[in-house]
């Protein structure tokens, strides 16, 4: 007989007596197999293809709301939350001028179909109970939003139409493009495609060549694009069912032709590269890139030159690089993962704000933000929770670079270099120096062997 042990009559506790035989028969059959019903789910489950991620907590601390949106939510993962309520009677001001472009369109076929692969792209999205009618028109709403924003940005449409958003008031303008480069604030790239194709005019450019272009000023690719006249966004467009949101067609741009490392060193760095003022200490000497062709990853150390292309920090900065490092972190698909491990290097390069004022005289850094120790803080925090892989893409620069700095001869020129030559009057007055101290020398020794004689 079953005995249980009841506390205030109410709470029974597992039988004491609970035969193995017992658990046994509760077991289901399933293709030959026992299966605990508790883990039928889990077998009945497949992985999903995850690719707009919540951003994990080991990325997350150091900074929280370079990950947050300000202005706009576009997506479950911060729908609905009362900051954003401002914004949506411009969400139905863009899904009306979207319902205007064609005559007779059918609103349900814009995302019908679309629901349960769009569920599929989110992180733990079974948490936020989003009910199926509800998520259908967030995706239209959202949807609408994202690809008339683009197009008005673009210019797309009749010049009648004034903007809905104005894109002279900088500070709320530059806000939505900030909040549609976040990790957690997307939507798949498959729906936005779709509305897109719905309302296409006959003489539209793709949207994703549309949504790239519109993002260059903002994140600083003006340069990226105009060396490379469009062929990069040609091929991202004929791509467009391999982009998953936004933020990944961005990506896909910047690490567009980025030269691949075709060998390695027998040795691996293993040790903490000098910082910046260290290793002009040691007498490395650090250089801009002049060539037009070169991108934001091509860091090249030799023979003593660490070459390093031009970037500009801004206020919009961190945000952007967090979130590109977020995506790469948290997707098994992005290799190499460029931004990480640029961020990393930086972090390195960067401790304090002697770095940062080195690094801008010699032309690699472009301060558009704050101080010189506000750039340091950035870089030394925004490496914070970002793995390396054995991978590590400037694993021969730092080697070489550490190497460098190891020799006790490099030191000692640098150090000579540094105290007797620093300038040009410092090094005539060294010169002078040494030629009044060999005059002086060969005057005594002449002296001496006269009086010899």
């Amino acid at each position: 007989m079953e005995h249980s042990i009841e506390i205030d009559d109410q709470i029974p506790l597992v039988p004491q007596t609970y035969e193995f035989q017992t658990y046994q028969d509760e077991l289901q059959i399933e293709g030959g197999r026992k299966v605990d019903p508790l883990f039928e789910n889990l077998f009945n489950s497949r992985v999903k293809p995850i690719s707009i991620f919540k951003v994990n907590v080991g990325l997350r601390e150091s900074n929280p709301d370079a990950y947050t949106p300000k202005m706009v939510s576009i997506g479950p993962y911060h729908n609905g939350k009362p900051q954003f309520r401002p914004m949506q009677k411009n969400k139905l001001l863009y899904l009306r001028r979207f319902l205007r472009r064609k005559e007779r369109i059918d609103v349900d076929s814009c995302i019908k179909g679309l629901e349960e692969e769009a569920r599929n792209c989110y992180d733990d999205i079974e948490d936020l109970s989003i009910g199926s009618r509800e998520f259908c028109e967030m995706l239209l709403l959202d949807g609408c939003f994202v690809v008339e924003f683009i197009r008005e940005r673009f210019e797309i449409g009749p010049r009648q139409e004034d903007e809905i958003i104005k894109s002279d008031i900088g500070c709320i303008y530059n806000q939505i493009l900030r909040d549609l480069m976040l990790l957690e604030n997307q939507l798949p790239f498959f729906v936005l495609n779709k509305l897109h194709e719905k309302t296409k005019q006959d003489d539209e450019l793709p949207l994703a060549i549309q949504a790239v272009i519109s993002f260059t000023f903002f994140v600083d690719l003006e340069k990226l694009i105009n060396q490379r006249k469009y062929e990069p966004l040609k091929k991202i467009a004929s791509n467009a069912g391999d982009i998953k949101h936004l933020l990944h067609a961005v990506h896909i741009l910047s690490c567009h032709g980025n030269p691949t490392k075709t060998s390695k060193d027998d040795t691996t760095w293993s040790k903490a590269m000098p910082n910046a003022t260290e290793l002009s200490e040691a007498g490395v000497r650090f250089s801009n890139h002049t060539n037009s062709n070169n991108n934001l990853f091509d860091i090249k150390f030799e023979d003593g030159l660490m070459t390093i292309p031009c970037f500009k920090v801004a206020d919009e900065t961190e945000s952007f690089l967090r979130n590109l490092i977020a995506y790469e972190q948290l997707s098994l698909e992005v290799q190499p993962k460029y931004f990480s491990d640029f961020a990393v290097f930086m972090d390195h390069l960067i401790d304090s704000d002697k770095d940062v004022n080195l690094l801008r005289q010699k032309g690699i850094i472009k301060r558009r933000m704050g101080e010189n120790k506000d750039v340091s803080s950035l870089f030394n925090k925004i490496g914070n929770g970002v793995t390396m892989y054995s991978t590590f893409y400037y694993d021969n620069e730092c080697l070489k670079a550490s190497q460098h700095c190891q020799k006790r001869f490099n030191r000692l020129m640098a150090n000579l270099l540094r105290n007797y030559f620093s300038s040009p009057w410092v090094g005539a007055s060294t010169v002078a120096a040494i030629i009044l101290l060999i005059l002086t020398t060969i005057q005594t020794i002449l002296a001496f062997t006269g009086s010899i004689k």
